[in-house]
């Protein structure tokens, strides 16, 4: 007994020092329900924590603790909220919390100043924080399969997005912001209740190179005959070709128009 034991110490002494010296701790499918404390311990240490499938209920405050932490995953879970804590996390660039009970995110989220990638679909978000526009790095937001009624007008001053998609949501119109998004190439909104879309969004966002609205009552004519239609067809056309070209196998639906005909 007592052996098996100081083996289970040593066992634990032994990953503690690999986590330690690699900077990765991966907990996938290891049935966890709290977040291990050993991990917090590690402080400076730590820039990779994958947990994902446990049934994590808690993220603990103490993760403000991580202060080298680049990529947090925690798909699969349980949990129901992110601490104000997480805003301690200076060094964070990916955040996944795909697949778990979240009904909010806190304002303390814009404090992610190097956050790159947020990715939180599968959840029971209602709403998005205002602070969101202060995520200036973000390069792709993914709050598909939610229960978002709107995107907050804010969300125009992530001016590095290059990819949001939405879709599954309640999504009613999208605010005039969205213009601002130079550098936005792909927007999903499938399977949401949008009746328009920004009057400027193709003269504007003159990266943009595929749309996809299926599921949503507008219509084809009124796509088109929005101004700068005929420069987003040729991007999407390049776009295409070149895909085409590489022989790079895409599904059907990337040639989609990107609207129910």
């Amino acid at each position: 007994m007592g052996c098996h034991s100081s083996k289970s110490v040593d066992s634990k002494t032994t990953r503690t020092a690999r986590w330690r010296s690699t900077g990765i701790v991966g907990l996938r499918d290891a049935k966890l329900k709290t977040f291990p404390d050993e991990v917090l311990d590690l402080e400076r240490s730590v820039r990779t924590i994958d947990l994902t499938h446990n049934k994590i209920v808690d993220i603990p405050m103490d993760i403000g603790k991580l202060v080298n932490l680049q990529r947090l995953v925690l798909a699969e879970n349980l949990i129901d909220r992110l601490p104000m804590h997480v805003s301690k996390l200076e060094s964070l660039k990916i955040m996944t919390l795909d697949a778990n009970r979240i009904t909010s995110l806190p304002d303390e989220l814009g404090q992610l100043v190097r956050l790159e990638r947020l990715s939180i679909t599968k959840n029971s978000l209602s709403y998005l924080p205002e602070t969101i526009g202060s995520l200036r790095n973000l390069v792709l937001l993914n709050v598909s399969k939610n229960k978002l009624k709107s995107l907050p007008e804010s969300v125009g001053s992530c001016f590095s997005l290059e990819e949001l998609h939405a879709d599954d949501n309640s999504i009613e119109d999208l605010p005039e912001s969205v213009c601002n998004l130079v550098h936005l190439k792909s927007l999903c909104l499938d399977n949401n209740n949008v009746k328009q879309i920004p009057t400027n969004l193709l003269k504007d966002c003159k990266a943009l190179q595929n749309i996809s609205l299926h599921g949503n009552p507008i219509s084809m004519d009124q796509f088109q005959q929005m101004e700068g239609f005929q420069e987003f067809e040729a991007r999407r056309k390049k776009k295409f070709d070149k895909q085409i070209d590489s022989n790079v196998m895409i599904s059907s639906k990337g040639l989609d128009e990107g609207v129910d005909h």
